[in-house]
């Protein structure tokens, strides 16, 4: 699918995060800016998170606390392998009910869970495309 607008976009991970109540693992894949943190916004935004959503590049991963449910934002992207997120306690953040957004999984291969759903974003002319495999 062709998304031409960052609501577009935003509107999209309200759709994916409304197909997950009970929680899961969704794979982020793109290039830097891409819309990857964009998407896991409008995830949260439809579940009722008024604050601002952080890019997690430099902090690894956010937690949001919500009434129902808590949703776990990690960027891999700086770490070096994944013997990293597997020694900074990943494996506890894996309860039934967290809904978890991976950005940059290529860096933990081997090491993470297996995923409820990926999403690819790429650039395109008109914008971006996004391909889902749940």
């Amino acid at each position: 699918m062709i998304i031409k607008t960052e609501q577009e976009l935003e509107s999209l991970g309200a759709r994916l995060a409304q197909q997950y109540p009970k929680g899961g693992v969704i794979l982020l894949k793109g290039e830097l800016g891409a819309g990857k943190t964009t998407l896991v916004r409008g995830a949260l935004r439809s579940l009722g998170h008024k604050s601002s959503v952080k890019s997690t590049t430099y902090t690894i991963v956010e937690t949001y606390e919500l009434p129902d449910r808590t949703i776990q934002h990690f960027d891999l992207y700086r770490l070096a392998n994944g013997a990293e997120l597997q020694a900074m306690g990943f494996r506890d953040y894996l309860a039934d009910n967290n809904l978890i957004f991976i950005e940059w999984p290529e860096k933990a291969l081997g090491f993470l869970p297996k995923a409820d759903c990926e999403v690819h974003i790429k650039y395109h002319p008109q914008g971006r495309t996004v391909e889902i495999n749940a």
